[in-house]
């Protein structure tokens, strides 16, 4: 199916800390970009939050280029659900073709089934009695040290999930 399709899901901490993050075909090579694009969101969301009284749906976050555009959500626990959308989708990926004026046709509602899908995932992982969100909050004093000390999320079930929604989200779709 040719449109939009999601190219990275990230769940980052109320710490600016990444909890986990998903890359989807053809992007699965590509972690250091997308952690970098990933980052880079969180300076919006601090601007939003100081600027307005913010909705959970903070929609589009910045078009990175003509291809790729960053949509985010913020719990009311101040984790930060972000994903990042090819406009091109796979097929036109691997066929070179390329769809003119596709980030501006994705409107921000199309992205809140993803995200409310991927908010219900995050609200299960905390509801399991053997996960322990303390494990992924970084230790007060040296910030740097302990945020690459924190442990990303491993249930496979919130894996699974994440990567089901990744991969079924189109416009339009419930996900």
């Amino acid at each position: 199916m040719a449109g939009p399709r999601i190219a990275c899901i990230g769940v980052i901490g109320k710490a600016d800390n990444p909890l986990h993050i998903s890359l989807f075909p053809p992007y699965t090579d590509s972690s250091i970009e997308f952690s970098f694009l990933l980052n880079s969101c969180l300076d919006i969301f601090e601007i939003r939050c100081k600027q307005t009284s913010v909705d959970q749906d903070l929609g589009l976050l910045h078009a990175i280029d003509e291809r790729l555009a960053a949509y985010g959500w913020l719990t009311t626990t101040g984790v930060k659900l972000l994903i990042i959308v090819d406009s091109y989708g796979q097929e036109e990926a691997s066929t070179g073709k390329q769809a003119r004026g596709a980030v501006n046709a994705l409107r921000d509602s199309d992205m809140k089934p993803a995200f409310c899908a991927l908010q219900s995932a995050y609200i299960q992982l905390l509801q399991n009695p053997f996960y322990s969100p303390d494990d992924h909050v970084p230790v007060p004093g040296n910030k740097a040290a302990s945020v690459s000390a924190c442990q990303p999320i491993s249930n496979q079930r919130f894996i699974a999930d994440v990567k089901r929604i990744g991969e079924t989200w189109a416009p339009g779709s419930s996900a």
